[in-house]
């Protein structure tokens, strides 16, 4: 029987804190394993010797393609034999995370190297480590010649202006890096500039988290400059930075200003806005109904325009399923042209705002899709069932 006639297994043993011998048998066990596609080892205490025997047993099985090794403080010496490994390019591994090892700039190096050349890794998670600006520098350059990375997480890492200004220059050459995290550092308004000016090029780019990296009003005009051109972009995530409404309204503006902008999420969810704020977005989401703006709201301001409609939205398409006897399944699905039974968030927000059967403002949209959304970007119209 082969892996694709057998049902994928999930292998769990994290926190188990296996000795580097018991991590060792277990390896052995899984050499000819058809069966185990995902394996979480995190925060085990595997230790150099642990990292060698899977190493050894990965060298061998070509089915697994998930593998969890973080907060395992592997280090320097765990970083060189995962990245002797990666350049050979001969494991099925996709998904890959090595989040809080304890990784500085010599482990940097040493995987940046690796990744490289290496095409098969499609995500890999690296935050929590201390990588710093220098290290910074070497992802840049490994990002400029990389050809097979979809999604970087490298939030936690000690990054500032220099090693975000680095990062920025291998992303104008990188062709496939669809999602980013570089939350939880410190990029500031330089790394900001850095970023617009990316946007400008990067055809690419889909997710974008640059939370809690002390950008303000004049770091959110710089990016803007950037969303004023950009097509790909759908996710950018700026909560936690010091900017106010101001700032805020530089940012929709320059998405209203771009015809062929793609943004479905800006979340600057700190940010207090006022009434003035509602209506400058309700201007920008007539043109883009695709968009989604999460704000704080001043408490105490006139809500009647926009928050008074409280009713449940799956309440109001029930109702309205009833009165023209169809299921409420087959509502959502008239919504897609494709008569699917999923659909791309941003596509499902425009079609549910432009549709005029069942009225229903954004923050009713937003409700809905907290429902059927799979957290993955694809809302699933079989969600549905259930609620009420």
């Amino acid at each position: 029987m082969t892996c694709s006639t057998v049902k994928p297994k999930h292998l769990p043993l994290s926190k188990k804190r296996r000795p580097p011998r018991r991590t060792q048998k277990q390896t052995w066990k899984l050499k000819s394993n058809t069966a185990i596609i995902k394996l979480e080892l995190e925060d085990n205490s595997i230790m150099e010797e642990g990292v060698l025997s899977l190493v050894e047993m990965l060298h061998e099985n070509y089915y697994l393609q998930e593998l969890n090794i973080s907060n395992n403080k592997i280090g320097l010496e765990g970083a060189r034999i995962i990245s002797d490994f990666l350049q050979g390019n001969t494991s099925s591994l996709l998904k890959l995370k090595l989040s809080g090892n304890n990784f500085k700039k010599d482990s940097a190096a040493l995987l940046c190297q690796a990744l490289s050349s290496n095409y098969r890794i499609r995500t890999l998670s690296l935050s929590h480590n201390e990588f710093s600006d220098t290290a910074g520098e070497y992802l840049g350059q490994m990002l400029g010649f990389n050809v097979g990375l979809q999604s970087l997480d490298l939030s936690w890492n000690h990054f500032h202006t220099q090693g975000a200004t680095a990062l920025c220059n291998g992303l104008r050459m990188n062709v496939t890096l669809k999602a980013l995290d570089l939350s939880m550092n410190g990029l500031g308004n330089e790394g900001a500039l850095a970023l617009g000016e990316v946007l400008k090029l990067n055809s690419c780019l889909c997710y974008l988290d640059v939370s809690s990296n002390n950008i303000n009003n004049e770091g959110a005009n710089r990016i803007s400059k950037g969303l004023e051109f950009n097509e790909t972009l759908q996710v950018l995530k700026l909560f936690l930075n010091p900017i106010n409404m101001e700032g805020a309204v530089v940012l929709i503006l320059s998405i209203k200003r771009n015809p062929k902008s793609k943004m479905e999420e800006l979340d600057i969810a700190n940010v207090l806005v006022t009434e003035q704020f509602i209506r400058v977005l309700d201007g920008v989401c007539a043109i883009h109904p695709q968009l989604d703006v999460i704000h704080k709201t001043v408490q105490g301001f006139s809500t009647r325009k926009t928050f008074l409609n409280n009713t449940n939205p799956m309440k109001m398409i029930q109702s309205y399923a009833e009165q023209q006897k169809i299921t409420v399944l087959e509502f959502f699905k008239r919504l897609n042209s494709t008569g699917s039974m999923t659909m791309p968030v941003g596509e499902f927000r425009k079609a549910l705002v432009q549709q005029n059967k069942v009225p229903m403002n954004r923050y009713q949209v937003r409700e809905l899709i907290k429902k059927l959304d799979e957290k993955k970007g694809i809302v699933d119209f079989r969600n549905c069932t259930g609620f009420t």
